[in-house]
Protein backbone atom coordinates (compact mmCIF):
# COMPACT_ATOMS: atom_id res chain seq x y z
CA UNK A 1 0.00 0.00 0.00
CA UNK A 2 2.71 2.57 1.06
CA UNK A 3 4.90 1.46 -2.33
CA UNK A 4 1.36 2.06 -4.09
CA UNK A 5 1.43 5.59 -2.69
CA UNK A 6 4.77 6.81 -3.34
CA UNK A 7 5.04 5.36 -6.74
CA UNK A 8 1.94 7.90 -7.44
CA UNK A 9 3.69 10.84 -6.19
CA UNK A 10 6.55 10.28 -7.90
CA UNK A 11 4.18 9.98 -11.08
CA UNK A 12 2.81 13.08 -10.23
CA UNK A 13 6.52 15.05 -9.81
CA UNK A 14 7.33 13.86 -13.03
CA UNK A 15 4.11 14.81 -14.39
CA UNK A 16 5.02 17.81 -13.03
CA UNK A 17 8.62 17.80 -14.11
CA UNK A 18 7.44 17.34 -17.51
CA UNK A 19 4.44 20.25 -17.53
CA UNK A 20 7.50 22.88 -16.41
CA UNK A 21 9.54 22.08 -18.82
CA UNK A 22 6.95 21.91 -21.70
CA UNK A 23 5.35 25.04 -20.69
CA UNK A 24 8.85 26.86 -20.67
CA UNK A 25 9.02 25.74 -24.09
CA UNK A 26 5.71 26.55 -24.99
CA UNK A 27 6.04 30.23 -23.12
CA UNK A 28 8.86 30.97 -25.62
CA UNK A 29 6.83 29.65 -28.77
CA UNK A 30 4.45 32.42 -27.56
CA UNK A 31 6.33 35.34 -26.45
CA UNK A 32 5.78 37.12 -29.99
CA UNK A 33 2.21 37.10 -29.78
CA UNK A 34 2.60 37.88 -25.98
CA UNK A 35 4.12 41.27 -26.87
CA UNK A 36 1.34 41.91 -29.34
CA UNK A 37 -1.57 40.88 -26.96
CA UNK A 38 0.41 43.33 -24.43
CA UNK A 39 0.41 46.63 -26.88
CA UNK A 40 -2.81 45.62 -28.43
CA UNK A 41 -4.62 45.44 -24.93
CA UNK A 42 -2.61 48.15 -23.26
CA UNK A 43 -4.26 50.17 -26.15
CA UNK A 44 -7.77 48.84 -26.03
CA UNK A 45 -7.89 49.64 -21.85
CA UNK A 46 -6.56 53.03 -21.99
CA UNK A 47 -8.63 56.39 -22.96
CA UNK A 48 -10.43 56.49 -19.91
CA UNK A 49 -10.98 58.61 -16.71
CA UNK A 50 -8.39 57.76 -14.15
CA UNK A 51 -11.14 55.87 -12.02
CA UNK A 52 -12.75 54.32 -14.57
CA UNK A 53 -9.21 52.54 -15.76
CA UNK A 54 -8.80 49.66 -13.45
CA UNK A 55 -12.48 48.93 -13.18
CA UNK A 56 -12.13 48.42 -17.25
CA UNK A 57 -9.06 46.63 -17.39
CA UNK A 58 -11.05 44.21 -14.50
CA UNK A 59 -13.85 43.67 -16.78
CA UNK A 60 -11.30 42.79 -19.51
CA UNK A 61 -9.26 40.33 -17.43
CA UNK A 62 -12.50 38.65 -16.58
CA UNK A 63 -13.63 38.61 -20.32
CA UNK A 64 -9.81 37.06 -21.23
CA UNK A 65 -10.11 34.18 -18.35
CA UNK A 66 -13.89 33.26 -19.86
CA UNK A 67 -12.27 33.39 -23.24
CA UNK A 68 -9.60 30.53 -22.47
CA UNK A 69 -12.20 28.73 -20.35
CA UNK A 70 -14.16 28.45 -23.53
CA UNK A 71 -11.22 27.91 -26.12
CA UNK A 72 -9.13 25.76 -24.36
CA UNK A 73 -12.00 22.96 -24.28
CA UNK A 74 -12.67 23.43 -28.26
CA UNK A 75 -8.92 23.87 -28.93
CA UNK A 76 -8.52 20.23 -27.80
CA UNK A 77 -11.53 18.55 -29.08
CA UNK A 78 -10.53 19.92 -32.56
CA UNK A 79 -7.00 19.45 -32.49
CA UNK A 80 -8.17 15.48 -31.51
CA UNK A 81 -11.21 15.30 -33.98
CA UNK A 82 -10.92 17.67 -36.68
CA UNK A 83 -7.82 19.59 -37.06
CA UNK A 84 -8.84 21.51 -40.12
CA UNK A 85 -11.28 23.86 -38.23
CA UNK A 86 -8.64 25.36 -36.19
CA UNK A 87 -6.92 26.88 -39.34
CA UNK A 88 -10.51 28.30 -40.32
CA UNK A 89 -11.26 29.75 -36.74
CA UNK A 90 -7.55 31.32 -36.97
CA UNK A 91 -8.07 32.26 -40.80
CA UNK A 92 -11.32 34.17 -39.55
CA UNK A 93 -9.68 35.81 -36.85
CA UNK A 94 -6.99 37.08 -38.61
CA UNK A 95 -9.67 38.77 -41.37
CA UNK A 96 -11.50 40.29 -38.33
CA UNK A 97 -7.48 41.60 -36.62
CA UNK A 98 -6.39 42.69 -40.45
CA UNK A 99 -9.46 44.73 -40.96
CA UNK A 100 -9.69 46.07 -37.41
CA UNK A 101 -5.95 47.26 -37.73
CA UNK A 102 -6.35 48.64 -41.55
CA UNK A 103 -10.05 50.84 -40.56
CA UNK A 104 -7.83 52.18 -37.74
CA UNK A 105 -5.15 53.64 -40.02
CA UNK A 106 -7.99 54.66 -42.38
CA UNK A 107 -10.12 55.99 -40.37
CA UNK A 108 -6.60 58.30 -38.78
CA UNK A 109 -5.59 59.23 -42.29
CA UNK A 110 -9.31 60.55 -44.00
CA UNK A 111 -12.06 60.40 -41.53
CA UNK A 112 -10.64 63.31 -38.63
CA UNK A 113 -12.80 65.64 -37.82
CA UNK A 114 -11.48 69.36 -38.02
CA UNK A 115 -11.94 71.93 -35.20
CA UNK A 116 -11.02 75.56 -36.14
CA UNK A 117 -8.95 74.37 -39.17
CA UNK A 118 -7.00 71.75 -37.44
CA UNK A 119 -7.69 67.78 -37.62
CA UNK A 120 -8.72 66.62 -34.19
CA UNK A 121 -7.27 63.46 -32.56
CA UNK A 122 -9.60 62.66 -29.91
CA UNK A 123 -12.56 60.65 -29.98
CA UNK A 124 -15.60 62.87 -29.05
CA UNK A 125 -17.70 60.48 -26.12
CA UNK A 126 -21.61 61.44 -26.35
CA UNK A 127 -22.46 58.41 -24.05
CA UNK A 128 -19.02 57.66 -21.58
CA UNK A 129 -21.29 54.19 -19.98
CA UNK A 130 -21.98 52.82 -23.76
CA UNK A 131 -18.37 54.46 -24.89
CA UNK A 132 -17.30 52.15 -22.09
CA UNK A 133 -19.47 49.13 -22.92
CA UNK A 134 -18.65 49.21 -26.69
CA UNK A 135 -14.27 49.14 -25.99
CA UNK A 136 -14.70 46.61 -23.45
CA UNK A 137 -16.67 44.83 -25.75
CA UNK A 138 -14.46 45.18 -28.76
CA UNK A 139 -11.39 44.64 -25.98
CA UNK A 140 -12.76 41.04 -25.21
CA UNK A 141 -13.24 39.97 -28.80
CA UNK A 142 -9.40 40.96 -29.60
CA UNK A 143 -8.26 39.08 -26.73
CA UNK A 144 -10.28 36.33 -28.21
CA UNK A 145 -9.25 36.23 -31.14
CA UNK A 146 -5.14 36.49 -29.84
CA UNK A 147 -6.16 34.03 -26.94
CA UNK A 148 -6.94 31.38 -30.08
CA UNK A 149 -3.46 31.88 -31.63
CA UNK A 150 -1.44 31.81 -28.11
CA UNK A 151 -3.48 28.44 -27.20
CA UNK A 152 -2.94 26.56 -30.58
CA UNK A 153 0.63 27.70 -30.62
CA UNK A 154 1.07 26.54 -27.56
CA UNK A 155 -0.80 22.77 -28.18
CA UNK A 156 1.62 22.96 -31.48
CA UNK A 157 4.21 22.73 -29.05
CA UNK A 158 3.07 19.47 -26.87
CA UNK A 159 0.82 17.97 -29.87
CA UNK A 160 3.28 15.04 -29.48
CA UNK A 161 2.72 14.64 -25.65
CA UNK A 162 0.31 12.44 -23.63
CA UNK A 163 -3.42 14.20 -23.06
CA UNK A 164 -2.69 14.91 -20.45
CA UNK A 165 0.28 16.74 -20.15
CA UNK A 166 -1.04 19.12 -23.21
CA UNK A 167 -4.03 20.04 -21.01
CA UNK A 168 -1.94 21.04 -18.41
CA UNK A 169 0.73 23.12 -20.58
CA UNK A 170 -1.68 25.04 -22.73
CA UNK A 171 -4.05 25.85 -19.71
CA UNK A 172 -1.21 27.36 -17.62
CA UNK A 173 0.40 29.39 -20.87
CA UNK A 174 -2.93 30.51 -21.34
CA UNK A 175 -3.79 31.84 -17.75
CA UNK A 176 -0.30 32.87 -17.28
CA UNK A 177 -0.50 35.09 -20.25
CA UNK A 178 -3.74 36.62 -18.77
CA UNK A 179 -2.33 37.39 -15.79
CA UNK A 180 0.84 38.63 -17.18
CA UNK A 181 -0.36 40.59 -20.00
CA UNK A 182 -3.38 42.29 -17.78
CA UNK A 183 -1.26 42.77 -14.84
CA UNK A 184 1.72 44.63 -16.82
CA UNK A 185 -1.27 47.04 -18.54
CA UNK A 186 -2.56 47.62 -15.00
CA UNK A 187 0.96 48.81 -14.79
CA UNK A 188 1.01 51.19 -17.60
CA UNK A 189 -2.41 53.15 -17.43
CA UNK A 190 -1.68 53.60 -13.36
CA UNK A 191 1.82 54.91 -14.14
CA UNK A 192 0.80 58.41 -13.10
CA UNK A 193 -0.92 57.71 -10.13
CA UNK A 194 2.47 55.84 -9.34
CA UNK A 195 4.38 59.15 -10.66
CA UNK A 196 2.05 61.14 -7.86
CA UNK A 197 2.52 58.90 -5.22
CA UNK A 198 6.09 59.43 -5.34
CA UNK A 199 5.84 63.36 -5.58
CA UNK A 200 4.14 63.15 -2.86
CA UNK A 201 6.08 61.06 -1.11
CA UNK A 202 9.15 63.36 -2.02
CA UNK A 203 6.88 66.14 -0.23
CA UNK A 204 7.79 68.06 -4.00
CA UNK A 205 11.86 68.42 -2.72
CA UNK A 206 14.38 67.79 -5.36
CA UNK A 207 15.51 64.61 -6.45
CA UNK A 208 15.61 61.05 -7.71
CA UNK A 209 12.08 60.01 -6.30
CA UNK A 210 10.65 63.68 -7.36
CA UNK A 211 12.60 63.19 -10.82
CA UNK A 212 11.18 59.75 -11.55
CA UNK A 213 7.49 60.74 -9.96
CA UNK A 214 7.40 63.67 -12.73
CA UNK A 215 9.10 61.57 -15.50
CA UNK A 216 6.24 59.09 -14.83
CA UNK A 217 3.29 61.58 -14.56
CA UNK A 218 4.69 63.26 -18.06
CA UNK A 219 5.55 60.21 -20.10
CA UNK A 220 2.02 58.59 -19.44
CA UNK A 221 0.32 60.24 -22.84
CA UNK A 222 3.23 59.69 -24.78
CA UNK A 223 3.26 55.75 -23.92
CA UNK A 224 -0.58 55.46 -24.51
CA UNK A 225 -0.24 57.28 -27.93
CA UNK A 226 2.97 54.96 -29.01
CA UNK A 227 1.11 52.11 -27.46
CA UNK A 228 -1.61 53.06 -29.81
CA UNK A 229 0.22 53.00 -32.91
CA UNK A 230 1.82 49.72 -31.63
CA UNK A 231 -1.31 48.21 -30.69
CA UNK A 232 -2.38 49.18 -34.71
CA UNK A 233 0.29 47.34 -36.60
CA UNK A 234 0.75 44.41 -33.64
CA UNK A 235 -3.04 43.60 -34.52
CA UNK A 236 -2.31 44.08 -38.70
CA UNK A 237 1.05 41.58 -38.16
CA UNK A 238 -0.36 39.23 -35.94
CA UNK A 239 -3.41 38.56 -38.81
CA UNK A 240 -0.46 38.91 -41.28
CA UNK A 241 1.67 36.11 -39.49
CA UNK A 242 -1.83 34.12 -39.30
CA UNK A 243 -1.97 33.84 -43.06
CA UNK A 244 1.62 33.12 -43.50
CA UNK A 245 1.72 30.46 -41.46
CA UNK A 246 -1.48 28.62 -42.56
CA UNK A 247 -2.03 29.60 -46.10
CA UNK A 248 0.58 28.01 -47.90
CA UNK A 249 0.61 29.98 -51.27
CA UNK A 250 0.43 33.13 -49.65
CA UNK A 251 3.99 31.71 -47.75
CA UNK A 252 5.28 30.94 -50.78
CA UNK A 253 4.63 34.12 -52.23
CA UNK A 254 6.15 35.78 -49.41
CA UNK A 255 9.51 33.28 -49.00
CA UNK A 256 11.78 35.65 -49.90
CA UNK A 257 10.97 38.85 -47.72
CA UNK A 258 11.56 39.13 -44.26
CA UNK A 259 9.30 38.04 -41.84
CA UNK A 260 8.23 41.32 -40.50
CA UNK A 261 7.83 42.85 -43.65
CA UNK A 262 5.75 39.89 -45.15
CA UNK A 263 3.91 39.72 -42.14
CA UNK A 264 2.80 43.33 -42.55
CA UNK A 265 2.29 43.43 -46.28
CA UNK A 266 0.05 40.88 -46.34
CA UNK A 267 -1.72 41.69 -42.79
CA UNK A 268 -2.27 45.46 -44.96
CA UNK A 269 -3.34 43.65 -47.91
CA UNK A 270 -5.98 41.73 -46.22
CA UNK A 271 -6.97 44.89 -44.33
CA UNK A 272 -7.55 47.12 -46.98
CA UNK A 273 -9.50 44.09 -49.18
CA UNK A 274 -11.77 43.74 -45.82
CA UNK A 275 -12.44 47.54 -45.27
CA UNK A 276 -13.08 47.97 -48.94
CA UNK A 277 -15.92 44.57 -48.87
CA UNK A 278 -17.19 46.54 -45.51
CA UNK A 279 -17.53 49.42 -47.05
CA UNK A 280 -19.60 48.31 -50.09
CA UNK A 281 -21.46 46.05 -47.92
CA UNK A 282 -22.66 48.72 -46.11
CA UNK A 283 -23.24 51.05 -49.10
CA UNK A 284 -25.25 48.10 -50.72
CA UNK A 285 -27.42 47.43 -47.02
CA UNK A 286 -28.27 51.56 -47.23
CA UNK A 287 -29.91 51.75 -50.81
CA UNK A 288 -31.78 48.38 -50.12
CA UNK A 289 -33.04 49.88 -46.74
CA UNK A 290 -33.67 52.96 -48.90
CA UNK A 291 -36.23 50.75 -51.16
Amino acid sequence: MASSFFALLDDIAYLMDDVAAMSKVASKKTAGILSDDLAVNAEKASGFVSSRELPVLWKITKGSLLNKLIILPIAFLLSAFFPKAIIFILIVGGVYLAYEGTEKIVEYLFHRKKVNGQLEDEEVIDDPIEYENNKVKGAIFVDFILSIEIIIIALGTVIEKALNVQILVVSVVAFLATIGVYGIVALIVRMDDMGLKLITISKNKPGILMGIGNLLVKTLPFVIRILAVVGTIAMILVAGGIFLHNVEQIHDLTHNLPSTLAELSVGLTVGVLAVIFMKIFSLVKKILLKK
